[in-house]
């Protein structure tokens, strides 16, 4: 995982209840995780619209 500190991107009570529903609890890593999870899907995404030579990231780049 990254060392440096950044913005989470998930909503945590979202999270943890989706979880929840599960009948699962979350640790407090967790949420980390799953936020550095979407940063590495996402930078992904734009390298991928990038190299299409696109200003746009779209579903497919996903």
């Amino acid at each position: 995982m990254a060392n440096k500190t950044r913005e989470p991107l998930v909503v945590a009570s979202k999270v943890k209840a989706h979880i929840k529903d599960q009948k699962m609890m979350t640790s407090s890593e967790a949420l980390e995780a799953i936020s550095d999870r979407v940063y590495d899907l996402l930078d992904a995404a734009v390298a991928r619209a990038k190299a299409n030579r696109r200003s746009t990231v779209k579903a497919q780049d996903l």
